[in-house]
């Protein structure tokens, strides 16, 4: 028996015993309801730990902008941290959360903004996805339709929502991604 069990029973007897010695007999023998006693295990979250090698970039002003409209967004559609923190590595990768207009010969598709959302595939229209905080929000609104994503590896959850040809590539800015929301989630 272990020993945190074997603690929580003898107090309990204890608060038995001494329930039955000051209320009195009457009190002691009156009809309760049996108590079925459980250790009960206590999980704490913590986040994951990014997954394998971590790529890192030095942000210029506009970058860091677009990282604090992202943890705006996010905070206004009432989501944790851990969700600023997908959106952030995933804009990473798409964009090294630089806000892409067209490039011309250079461009996937259509793919627009800070996570080269397309117009064609319903993303919204080329003013939209170029706007920060409907962007963000439309990434969230395709993240919070994934069972788990709390839970789940970044990649995973970032993947299930771009539809990425590269579908491991958002691991790597895990841990920029982290250190960014830690940095201005409470700024």
């Amino acid at each position: 028996m272990n020993t945190i069990f074997r603690k929580s029973m003898l107090s309990v007897a204890g608060l038995a015993f001494a329930g039955g010695v000051f209320a009195g007999p009457i009190a002691a023998h009156a009809a309760t309801p049996a108590v079925d006693a459980k250790p009960v295990a206590v999980a704490v979250q913590s986040a994951p730990k990014p997954q394998g090698d971590q790529s890192h970039i030095t942000l210029n002003d506009e970058q860091t902008a677009n990282a604090k409209a992202i943890i705006a967004a996010t905070k206004k559609a009432g989501l944790p941290e851990r969700a600023a923190v997908i959106s952030i590595a995933t804009s990473l990768q798409e964009s090294k959360l630089e806000n892409l207009g067209h490039l011309g010969d250079m461009n996937d598709h259509d793919s627009l903004g800070l996570f080269q959302q397309r117009p064609s595939s319903g993303w919204g229209t080329p003013e939209q996805i170029t706007n920060p905080e409907y962007s963000t929000t439309a990434f969230l609104k395709g993240l919070k339709q994934v069972d788990g994503w709390q839970d789940m590896p970044l990649t995973d959850a970032a993947q299930t929502v771009q539809v990425s040809a590269y579908p491991d590539a958002y691991a790597q800015w895990e841990q920029q991604a982290t250190d960014l929301v830690a940095q201005h989630w409470n700024s």
